[in-house]
């Protein structure tokens, strides 16, 4: 398969990616002091819709839960399958996790809205995961999450 093919961009892609997305690590999440950012708002309106949220944050070393749920430092360390993986890095930042997204395996990877990095989508679309760039996933969830 075209690795071009794990690109999404299109409406059916995105939708199924929603649907699909049951379990989700968010990476970079804010925690309830942040409240108003979308790094906090966006996980906690999913987490508010059903979806499982696994908390996986860059900084705040102290804080071990966010949003009433444990908090793991490494997608790697979160015990059983992720369906997706939240991304809230700025685009020059988000190389550093590629080696721990590939070892978690995930469906998909959603880079939020403004966060665009081709060659590291590339380099997951390659792998077999699927890769969605500057998108609101809270904005596609209102439109494609109900059932």
């Amino acid at each position: 398969m075209d690795f071009r093919a794990h690109l999404i961009d299109d409406a059916e892609g995105v939708r199924r990616i929603v649907r699909q997305s049951r379990r989700v690590a968010v990476l970079g999440i804010k925690t309830e002091a942040q409240a108003g950012q979308p790094a906090f708002d966006v996980p906690r309106y999913l987490a508010e819709a059903g979806v499982d949220v696994v908390p996986v944050p860059v900084y705040y070393p102290d804080v071990t839960e966010i949003l009433g749920r444990k908090v793991y430092r490494k997608l790697v360390d979160i015990p059983g399958e992720v369906d997706l993986v939240d991304v809230f890095r700025r685009p020059q930042d988000v190389p550093q996790h590629v080696e721990d997204i590939l070892a978690k395996r995930p469906r998909a990877v959603w880079l939020q809205s403004g966060i665009r990095n081709d060659a590291v989508a590339e380099q997951l679309a390659r792998a077999g995961i699927d890769v969605v760039q500057d998108r609101c996933l809270m904005v596609d969830h209102r439109i494609y999450g109900a059932r």
